[in-house]
């Protein structure tokens, strides 16, 4: 349930200091005056069709579906333009970013593909972008690091704390506090409100194509349908659609790490409901109540907090959410390539081993959210 504050049940709103909350309130007004829009819809429907490449396909994984004993359908989010789901809310937020006249663009990435997305946008926006990125994440996504300075961007080290996904976000944050005539484009369904409502808006165009297109090719819904969960914005692309069916079961895999506190990102499974980073969520703490680094071998996923409606979700039993740990992700990364030449991001691998386990021999229906290519994790030592 979403009110008009940002809240979902107890979860959710804004908890932030004095000097953002004015500057949150005029993109929260913004955001909902402009965005039905028609001039805005069409720009936004366009640049997803002719730049981003959507809809983008349901692919029927047959020899994955042959070894799992159930139907499995890939999304293919990984063959969005930049590779991953990031570009959706990137563009639709950049959009909003131009109406309101920004000068400068910040962002915040683990994985990177939020990053790339967000430099990609203001490139051919002709927008100056800086990414904020943790020292730790920038070494084992170099790849990324490399692409977002070549599209134009800068990428800002933050060595603070674990120097992850959440020290990045506390970087930007403190940026746009200091520069209020930035715009913080955040990438995941996290933070305060309007930011969870926003992306949760333009990431769900995932699930509308995907409930159009598995009715279409199998007559029916889906049994059960997966995503990889960090911040939680490709899950919640997906499920949105689906929320209202009691028939489809809904999962998300959580970056499990070593499978126990404190080496996992398992935010809902391990975590507590706290406020953390501008919202009341569940979050990863100490026995005192105070937010942990998290940890997984995959850095989108890498983040003790999560998003508002996830926590809701689940403690409202719609959803249910599973670590996955990091060597059952590595191993589905390598099966998906060797059985279907599809090579997900080690996040999407996440969603892949939960469905691995979950639907073994049971000839169900699903379908799996592959939020992100691969190359990006292809040189790393797994």
């Amino acid at each position: 349930m979403l009110a008009t504050d940002g809240t979902y049940g107890e979860f959710g709103g804004a908890y932030i200091p004095e000097v953002l909350a004015e500057q949150l309130t005029k993109l929260a007004e913004f955001f909902d005056s402009n965005v039905l829009k028609a001039d805005f819809q069409k720009e936004f429907i366009t640049l997803l069709k002719t730049y981003v490449g959507r809809p983008s396909p349901l692919y029927l994984a047959k020899n994955l579906s042959r070894y799992v004993g159930s139907t499995i359908y890939l999304k293919r989010e990984d063959l969005n333009h930049t590779g991953s789901h990031k570009i959706n809310n990137a563009i639709g937020q950049i959009l909003i970013a131009k109406l309101m006249g920004a000068k400068e663009i910040i962002a915040e990435t683990g994985a990177g593909q939020h990053g790339v997305a967000t430099a990609t946008a203001c490139a051919f926006l002709a927008v100056p972008c800086k990414v904020f990125m943790g020292a730790v994440d920038i070494q084992r996504q170099a790849l990324n690091v490399r692409r977002m300075e070549l599209l134009g961007a800068e990428v800002i080290a933050t060595t603070a704390g674990s120097g992850t996904l959440k020290d990045a976000v506390d970087a930007a944050l403190g940026y746009y506090i200091e520069n209020p005539t930035s715009y913080y484009l955040l990438g995941s369904h996290v933070g305060p409100h309007p930011y969870p409502k926003m992306v949760g808006y333009f990431q769900s165009v995932i699930g509308e194509e995907a409930r159009q297109q598995i009715l279409a090719v199998e007559g029916r819904l889906p049994d059960a349908i997966y995503a990889c969960i960090g911040g939680g914005s490709n899950a919640i692309g997906l499920f949105s659609s689906f929320l209202k069916d009691s028939s489809v079961a809904i999962y998300g895999a959580e970056g499990g790490g070593s499978g126990s506190l404190p080496d996992t990102a398992a935010t809902l499974s391990f975590g507590r409901p706290t406020v953390f980073q501008g919202t009341r969520s569940y979050c990863l703490v100490d026995d005192a109540g105070n937010p942990i680094a998290s940890k997984s071998i995959a850095a989108g996923l890498d983040y003790p907090g999560i998003s508002p409606q996830h926590a809701y979700l689940k403690d409202q039993g719609r959803a249910q959410y599973a670590p996955i740990t990091d060597s059952e992700a590595v191993e589905a990364y390598k099966l998906l390539s060797k059985l279907e030449g599809i090579t997900p991001a080690i996040e999407s691998s996440h969603a892949v081993a939960l469905a691995l386990k979950d639907l073994k021999d049971k000839g169900l229906l699903a379908i799996v959210n592959v939020s992100g290519r691969g190359d990006k994790d292809v040189e790393r030592d797994m």
